[in-house]
C-alpha cells in the first residue's frame, strides 16, 4: 500500500495520480475485499468527532486526498509535495485503464437516472469497459435480508472494482461493512457518480485549482449544503490552525 501521513486525527495516503490509479487496480485484480475512501475537509471532520468513524478510515487500504486542503496539510505538516486525487477525476481514469486491462466495473448508489447516463456513457466512450452491473438501492436503512440479497447479486456479477455513491459517511460505513464480504475493491466516490453522468456540470480547472469547488457546490445544493460547509469548513480550520501552532511549538506528526 501506499505510505499515509497523519491529517487531524487521519491517516492519508501518498503518492501521485498514477500511483493511486494503478494500486487500486491491482487491489481489483486480485479480488481483494478491500475499500478505497476519497477524503475531504467534511470527512476529516466527521472522524475528528466521531472515533467509531475514524476507526473505518484507519483501517480502509487507501484514503485518497480528494479535498484540495486535505493534500495541502500533508506538505504543509509533512514537507511532502502532494497533489490532489479528486475522485471526480478517479472515476473516469479508473474506467479508462479498466478498459484496458480487461477489469470489470460495478456502480451502486444514486438513482437510476444518474446510473442509467453513466452506463451510457461508459459504452458510448469505452467499448471495451465491462460494466456487469448498477443498482440504485432504496434511501433507507435495509433489512438483513434485503443486504444478504443485494451482497449476494454484487458478488454473482464478479466485478473487479465497485463504485460506490451513497452520501458521505454512510458509503464508508457500507463499505467498512462489506469488507469481507464483497469480492471487490469498493471505492466510495460520492458525488463523482453524477459527474460522470453528465447530469451536472463541473468547475473549470482553474476554479479548482483556487479551493472554490465547495462553494460551487454550496451554489448548486443552499438548502442542503450551508450548515454542512459552515460548521465543517470553520471547524477544519480552526483545528488545523490549532495542529499548525503545536507543530511550529516543536510536536511534529506522525507517518505511516
Amino acid at each position: 500500500m501506499l505510505p499515509k501521513r497523519l491529517v487531524l486525527d487521519s491517516w492519508i495516503s501518498t503518492g501521485t495520480f498514477t500511483e493511486f490509479t494503478d494500486t487500486i487496480l491491482r487491489l481489483g485484480a486480485a479480488r481483494a475485499s478491500a475499500y478505497v475512501c476519497c477524503a475531504n475537509v467534511h470527512m476529516l471532520v466527521e472522524a475528528h468527532h466521531h472515533p467509531d468513524f475514524r476507526r473505518i478510515l484507519d483501517e480502509a487500504n487507501l484514503v485518497v486526498p480528494d479535498g484540495s486542503p486535505v493534500a495541502a496539510a500533508v506538505g504543509l505538516f509533512h514537507r511532502q509535495r502532494q497533489e490532489r486525487v479528486a475522485g471526480m477525476d478517479l472515476l473516469p481514469a479508473l474506467l479508462t485503464e479498466a478498459a484496458k486491462r480487461g477489469q470489470s466495473v460495478y456502480f451502486y448508489g444514486t438513482t437510476d437516472e444518474i446510473l442509467g447516463a453513466m452506463v451510457a456513457r461508459a459504452q458510448r466512450e469505452l467499448p471495451a469497459l465491462r460494466v456487469v452491473g448498477a443498482y440504485s438501492p432504496p434511501f433507507r436503512a435495509l433489512t438483513a435480508e434485503e443486504d444478504a440479497a443485494e451482497t449476494a447479486a454484487i458478488n454473482a456479477a464478479d466485478p473487479d472494482l465497485l463504485f460506490v455513491a451513497l452520501g458521505c459517511p454512510r458509503q464508508e460505513r457500507w463499505m467498512a461493512a462489506h469488507r469481507g464480504r464483497v469480492r471487490a475493491c469498493m471505492l466510495g466516490v460520492g458525488q463523482a457518480f453524477p459527474v460522470y453522468a453528465g447530469l451536472e456540470p463541473r468547475l473549470p480547472r482553474w476554479a479548482r485549482q483556487l479551493w472554490l469547488e465547495w462553494a460551487y457546490r454550496l451554489w448548486l445544493e443552499p438548502k442542503r449544503l450551508w450548515r454542512r460547509y459552515l460548521h465543517t469548513n470553520t471547524r477544519f480550520v480552526y483545528l488545523m490552525g490549532r495542529r499548525f501552532l503545536a507543530s511550529w511549538a516543536g510536536r511534529p506528526q506522525a507517518s505511516a
